[in-house]
């Protein structure tokens, strides 16, 4: 059993005056929310978990986090791979490289070494590349690529 204090209360239990209980302002409360400060299983604990439960669940449909799945169209026209010495060379056709008219090298190479990431994976270094056309007259880059 706890030995009471001179003002008739527990050790350790909530204070109380002549009126009643202490109240806590809206203040308190917030800031014992963030520093959590409940037991688990009080009421305010359980009104925390629901808080972040609902965050976690419902702001994904209410916010755009900009996180989109790759496109699932991928490549209209089949690569050509030939190994050389070195690498590969991988033929692509112009139509599935995306590079701007008068793109610098530096742009050229990088959208050459994306339109290939699918068959060379990430890991890879293009060395030189070149057009040329293929036999039905489309315009083909010609990428030589080593890992």
């Amino acid at each position: 059993m706890a030995s009471t204090t001179s003002s008739g209360t527990a050790q350790g239990g909530p204070t109380s005056t002549a009126t009643g209980p202490s109240k806590r302002t809206f203040g308190q409360i917030l800031k014992s929310y963030f520093y959590w400060t409940y037991s688990r299983g009080s009421f305010h604990y359980d009104i925390m978990v629901t808080l972040i439960l609902v965050f976690i669940f419902v702001t994904p449909r209410l916010w755009d986090y900009g996180a989109k799945p790759p496109s699932a169209a991928g490549f209209t026209h089949p690569f050509q791979v030939v190994a050389n010495g070195r690498g590969v060379v991988i033929s692509v056709q112009a139509s599935d490289v995306r590079v701007a008219p008068g793109a610098s090298d530096r742009e050229v190479k990088n959208a050459l070494r994306k339109a290939i990431e699918p068959v060379t994976g990430d890991d890879v270094f293009v060395e030189r590349w070149d057009t040329s056309t293929d036999a039905q007259g489309h315009l083909v880059w010609k990428v030589w690529a080593h890992r």
